[in-house]
């Protein structure tokens, strides 16, 4: 039976080591450009040599995460790197950029990659597809449930999440920090907009909510459900992250480790109240079962607070300028981290008095503890402690992982001595000198037993030891130490060293498709009939129709000029069977179901930043939309692209409702079948939610605008402009299209 892969995740060479020891089969890390992690510590070059030596010496693979977006002026670069990991030994790539995937495996045939959960696999069509392009395994979306995907019928490997942080947008289908803080999620840069506090106005009026943090979700925990997931159809479990402490790292893998070696041992998964008070004081937002387990919204989200909440530690009780007084419902340490909930006040134990003001280390449970007020706490609050400095330190001195080894010892008078090790998969013999008759002492066999298994501070561990040693003979002591640092060195080399064969080809970028348009075209997005015939009487060159029954209603009007399309859902499991239409398609799955029998045009969510993705994509396609996060570059040509011009962008994309959770209190929901507006507010901004299909959808508080960029787009060939209509009037509609037009020309 194969195991399931326990995956896990490393920040530092530090954390790596952590992660290691406490049991992981596989760590997946960053470099310091390219990764989706762009604020954690990530590794240098020599670092990612010596992780490498480091995880393969425990038999441990070691995932390197290029999971971001690449711009045309990055490529060069980018591909350096993809042959230094490749060269070094690393086993795999998580990736995110499609154009890449398919350069990186045509370029190095034998170099494994995994498809990240930025790609947005939530579908089998999504990742049928990825299986043309030579991808090994698929990070599934974490909004998938188990029954989803064990519904997947597909032959790739599927790697989910099981614990830690909860992003709210679909992955890779956020564009919230970028739009608004310049700083892109899809590279990297996130600035956990979802974290922030925000109003929930309805129409004009902002609700009274105790809530702030409306978007924030709770920490992923899947300790009580692994036993379905390990029943399940997953061939590894991730645990997040990569910007954790090693104490945490190393805990929860330990946690995970213990619960799967004792299901393979079919022994039953028991998790303590003291493990899970650990893990709470370690890092917590509230746990969640999550979406994989069926979660529901009331339970995926934390919308009173977004940090690590820690364990409830007591109350004040009372306090003044000098000293706050609690009384403790856990013990208390000097060195703790302790927070003030109502207040938000937090402070590290430097002082720690008891119920006689006498200074001390600990307070027990139930007992008044003093600590200095040094953060001007004003007010009687709650306290939770989020550091315990016991917990640490001893999470600080764990052991050593070892690696169980097997000895032959061939000790016969007149013949060579000779020593085998053995790892299971290596073997490797030295030989001694001719081994002689004892003239006094004899070398007994448990003294050369005993000097084999003095393995000490080498990574190795004696599991058996085969021994055909003769009587009355003698071998120096000094003789039987070298062999065997010998082996371990050369056993220890071997394993650092375990590599693929690095295989490189050239790849070619294909351009049969490209040709030059000088005809500008003008297309609009439209949500609701008025705007489609606004659209239409402008002799719009493509229109793209939300509405399925309105795109019917018109698709084969003669009356007009226009090309119409409908635009397919962003999260489409179970895909109609559209044949000879006009669809614009807005995910993976919907381009490899509809490219090769319908007219396609892809949308800007699939995330087409440099010439690469656009080459592959349009292969099958009439045109493909760039990102709104394409980069101005000088080296390519963008014949049969589009770039939205004008319009409202979405910002996010989730199977959470807010809605649902603050307005209708998760009851059978019809909020977003009313009239009213929703949106989230920000100081003066609002942002737009709406629903369809079961999802949520949070729009840009304004209209991107990039009429002044006009030149620059021309240059690079591209001929198609979008507008994207949102909620816009029959007057506003045809003022914004006559504007494009007249600047434009088309």
């Amino acid at each position: 039976m194969k195991k399931i892969e326990l995956l896990s995740p490393v920040g530092d060479f530090e954390t790596l080591k952590y992660a290691v020891y406490g049991g992981s089969d596989a760590v997946y890390l960053g470099t310091k450009k390219f990764n989706a992690r762009m604020f954690s510590s990530n590794f240098t070059d020599e670092e990612l040599i010596n992780a490498v030596k480091f995880c393969h010496l425990y038999g441990v693979k070691i995932y390197i995460t290029v999971n971001t977006i690449i711009f045309d002026n990055e490529i060069d670069e980018f591909l350096d790197r993809i042959k230094f990991l490749h060269e070094i030994g690393v086993d795999a790539l998580i990736m995110q950029d499609i154009g890449m995937i398919k350069l990186v495996k045509e370029t190095f045939p034998n170099l494994e990659i995994h498809a990240s959960t930025q790609v947005h696999n939530h579908s089998n069509d999504v990742l049928n597809y990825l299986q043309t392009l030579g991808v090994k395994r698929v990070v599934l979306a974490r909004e998938l449930s188990l029954s989803e995907i064990n519904k997947m019928n597909t032959n790739i490997e599927k790697e989910v999440f099981i614990h830690g942080a909860l992003c709210v947008s679909y992955s890779g289908c956020c564009l919230f920090s970028s739009m608004n803080g310049h700083r892109s999620a899809n590279r990297g840069e996130c600035v956990a907009s979802c974290r922030l506090p925000y109003k929930l106005v309805k129409n004009n009026k902002v609700l009274d909510l105790e809530d702030k943090y409306l978007l924030s979700m709770k920490e992923l925990n899947s300790l009580y459900n692994l036993k379905e997931i390990l029943d399940s159809r997953v061939d590894s479990l991730k645990i997040e992250g990569r910007m954790k402490s090693k104490e945490y790292v190393y805990y929860i893998t330990s946690l995970y480790r213990k619960l799967i070696d004792n299901y393979y041992l079919n022994k039953e998964l028991v998790i303590t109240e003291e493990e899970i008070t650990n893990l709470k004081k370690l890092f917590n937002r509230e746990f969640s079962k999550g979406f994989i387990n069926n979660e529901v919204s009331n339970d995926i989200v934390n919308t009173k607070s977004p940090n690590h909440i820690g364990v409830d530690l007591g109350k004040v009780i009372d306090v003044n300028k000098r000293f706050i007084k609690i009384k403790l419902l856990s013990s208390l340490h000097m060195e703790d981290g302790i927070r003030f909930n109502n207040s938000n006040k937090g402070m590290i134990i430097n002082k720690l008095y008891n119920d006689k003001m006498l200074l001390t280390n600990k307070v027990n449970k139930g007992s008044i503890a003093y600590v200095d007020n040094k953060i001007d706490l004003t007010t009687k609050d709650t306290v939770s402690k989020t550091i315990d400095s016991k917990l640490i330190k001893e999470l600080n001195n764990i052991e050593q992982r070892k690696i169980e080894v097997d000895f032959t010892i061939e000790a016969k008078l007149n013949k060579k001595l000779k020593l085998t090790i053995s790892d299971g998969v290596n073997s490797i013999r030295e030989e001694g000198n001719i081994i002689e008759k004892a003239l006094n002492n004899p070398t007994t066999k448990d003294r050369i037993i005993l000097q084999i298994e003095k393995l000490g501070n080498t990574p190795f561990r004696v599991r058996t030891i085969k021994e055909y040693i003769d009587n009355d003979i003698f071998i120096p002591i000094k003789e039987l130490n070298e062999l065997r640092r010998k082996l371990t060195n050369k056993l220890k080399e071997l394993r650092e060293n375990t590599k693929k064969e690095v295989i490189i080809n050239n790849y070619n970028l294909n351009n049969k498709k490209d040709r030059i348009n000088n005809r500008i075209n003008i297309n609009v997005l439209v949500r609701n009939k008025e705007q489609l015939e606004v659209a239409l009487n402008n002799n719009i060159n493509n229109i793209y129709i939300t509405d399925y029954d309105l795109y019917k209603e018109y698709k084969d009007n003669t009356k007009y000029k226009s090309n119409i399309f409908y635009r397919t859902s962003r999260v489409s499991k179970n895909n109609k069977n559209f044949s000879n239409e006009k669809l614009l398609v807005t995910e993976l799955g919907a381009y490899n179901k509809y490219s090769s029998a319908n007219t396609v045009v892809t949308d800007y969510y699939l995330n087409v930043t440099n010439r690469y993705s656009y080459s592959l994509l349009n292969e099958k396609t009439t045109l493909v939309t760039l990102s709104p996060e394409f980069k101005n570059n000088n080296y390519n040509k963008y014949y049969n692209a589009e770039i939205i011009i004008y319009g409202r962008i979405e910002l996010m994309l989730m199977k959470y409702c807010p809605l649902n959770k603050l307005v209708n209190k998760d009851k059978i929901c019809r909020v977003c079948k009313s009239n009213n507006k929703y949106y989230l507010k920000d100081k003066d901004k609002l942002y737009p939610i709406t629903s369809e299909n079961e999802t949520t959808h949070i729009m840009h508080y304004k209209n991107i605008d990039l009429l002044n960029n006009l030149d620059y787009y021309l240059s690079i060939g591209i001929r198609n402009f979008r507008i994207e209509l949102f909620d816009e009037n029959k007057t506003e509609a045809d003022r914004i299209i006559n504007i494009v037009k007249n600047r434009i020309g088309g």
